[in-house]
């Protein structure tokens, strides 16, 4: 579904950006907030439990009307659409892209090339309740009689990032008779670390592949699986301590996995976006069945809002235009996550995945190379501590770093007064970005401190900050499953939106694939199954192999 019509660059709303961008490129947002007692104001929306203040951006009313024109151009509500009927937008799988439906509870079809998908869905949300029930019941127990006490979830990218994600946010959600572990890297000392904490008698794996291929995932499970014979379990016990989430069941009986503990993956649901789907078991086994629901209607509840809600007033629209006015005629490389919120510490690492795998394209869908800049880098960290580590950047550096803001009203843990230390943190970071201190000021403050006129000479210019950096503040009341479940959904939206301007395919990930096809290789030659003749390769990678072959007396 490429926009097919002219180049992006060429789109005479495109042309009206890039003149009006060079119009403000010399306006101060302290300036702006002097002469527009509303800004504040007009720039704040809500939508699904959440609201954002995007007054701290470079923009004026006409930039976010010739913004919302280019997604009109590239035709974003027919796009979005598009996603919910069904269509197939990911090109080059020739497959829709409809995370949406696993959290969709109204009830009405939902058709993939004919095929009503929704009641296939609800069957598999019933099966997960049942299952978390007897788990939880303890119907179902470890093979010797005992309740399992730890569950450990073994995959790697959507299948790893999204559920640690959510069992972190929700961490006062947990009912405490599970503690959850996750096992991705293909480093052994993340699962042998793990398995020297838990007991085989009572621990439970979760083998989250859907291809049921997967190096890192399948390699993990057979050492998972390894451990457990060889500390008293027998293989017609597997199927007791073993349940899989995959689209490639035969390859999970083989693993010695019990049909009946095989829950589906489906080929219209993307690993990124998967944590709605049986992917999200972990979650449900540690949280409960309940709030694993209210999660996917937090995140139902930011779908219809992004569905249908005019553009100016949708939040990962905003969101998505202001990052793209950013990236694109603002010259950023990259783009920061600030939560100020402890139990959203891993919200950078699920949304540099998400945003940087959809979108770090480089031809559009036709395959025609592009000729401006798709996604960003996504990084960042958690607040306050990015204050004493890379917020200087952000202040006194010389690039342009957008950031998002992303903190609750309320907290979880009512301690002294951290929360409202916290609060204060968050804000007076985004105000100080937004209006840094001139050399005046600076110069007017080293004199009240008693300063002579040479030591402020030499000593003001360090010290001032030249603001005008944007940055987005969102708002939660708390952070609950309904309200994770809708930020989450957001910035899928949000990213969503951007490949839609970029005419990429935001749901394929083939650069992924060239590492692992590579990797077989290399695989084979540092373990000597075959020799240097027989695969492609460089002198760098023929010296390191044999470095290490070297060192193992290969």
């Amino acid at each position: 579904m490429s926009q097919g019509s002219a180049p992006l660059t060429s789109r005479p709303e495109w042309q009206a950006l890039t003149s009006h961008q060079r119009d403000l490129k010399n306006t101060h947002m302290r300036d702006m907030f002097r002469d527009d007692p509303g800004r504040a104001d007009r720039f704040f929306i809500r939508g699904g439990g959440l609201s954002l203040d995007f007054s701290r951006n470079r923009m004026t009313d006409d930039t976010m009307a010739r913004l919302m024109a280019l997604a009109r151009s590239c035709g974003v509500p027919e796009r979005t659409e598009a996603m919910f009927r069904g269509e197939y937008i990911n090109v080059t799988e020739k497959r829709p892209a409809l995370h949406v439906a696993l959290r969709d509870n109204s009830g009405e079809p939902i058709h993939v090339d004919g095929t009503n998908i929704a009641p296939e869905v609800e069957s598999t949300l019933n099966r997960m309740s049942q299952f978390v029930d007897d788990v939880l019941s303890e119907r179902w127990q470890g093979h010797t009689g005992k309740a399992f006490t730890d569950v450990v979830s073994i995959g790697i990218g959507g299948s790893f990032l999204g559920p640690k994600l959510v069992s972190e946010a929700l961490r006062p959600y947990w009912h405490g008779r599970l503690n959850c572990h996750y096992v991705a890297n293909i480093d052994g000392t993340q699962i042998a670390e793990i398995l020297a904490r838990v007991n085989p008698e009572t621990t439970l794996f979760l083998i989250q592949s859907k291809s049921f291929r997967t190096q890192e995932t399948l390699e993990n499970s057979k050492v998972a699986r390894a451990w457990f014979l060889d500390n008293g379990g027998h293989e017609d016990q597997i199927a007791r301590h073993f349940v899989a989430v995959t689209a490639n069941s035969p390859e999970a009986v083989r693993f010695g996995i019990s049909a009946d503990n095989i829950f589906p993956m489906w080929d219209w649901v993307g690993g990124r976006y998967s944590l709605w789907s049986a992917i999200g078991l972990p979650v449900a086994l540690t949280i409960g069945m309940d709030n694993f629901r209210a999660l996917l209607s937090g995140a139902n509840a930011m779908d219809q809002h992004f569905r249908n809600t005019p553009l100016e007033q949708n939040l990962p629209v905003v969101m998505a235009m202001l990052g793209l006015w950013y990236n694109n005629f603002w010259g950023a490389e990259t783009y920061t996550i600030l939560p100020y919120d402890h139990y959203l510490r891993s919200l950078p690492a699920h949304l540099q995945q998400l945003d940087m795998e959809s979108n770090g394209k480089r031809v559009t869908q036709d395959g025609v190379p592009l000729t401006y800049h798709s996604g960003p880098v996504i990084w960042g960290g958690v607040g306050a501590n990015g204050q004493h580590a890379f917020h200087q950047l952000l202040h006194q550096g010389t690039r342009l770093i957008p950031a998002d803001f992303i903190i609750p009203l309320e907290t979880h843990n009512k301690v002294a007064k951290h929360h409202v230390i916290l609060f204060a943190n968050c804000l007076s970071q985004s105000r100080a970005l937004m209006s840094g201190k001139n050399l005046d000021e600076a110069k007017a403050e080293l004199k009240a401190e008693g300063m002579s006129a040479e030591e402020i000479d030499k000593l003001a210019p360090h010290k001032v900050i030249p603001g005008n950096k944007p940055s987005n503040t969102l708002l939660m009341d708390k952070a609950t499953p309904e309200t994770v479940g809708a930020l989450i959904a957001l910035y899928e939206h949000r990213t969503f939106v951007q490949g839609i301007i970029w005419d990429v395919d935001s749901f394929d990930q083939w650069g992924v694939e060239l590492g692992k096809q590579m990797g077989k290789g290399i695989l084979d030659r540092l373990t000597g199954d075959s020799d240097d003749s027989t695969s492609p390769s460089d002198s760098s990678t023929d010296n390191l192999i044999r470095a290490f072959r070297s060192h193992h007396s290969c």
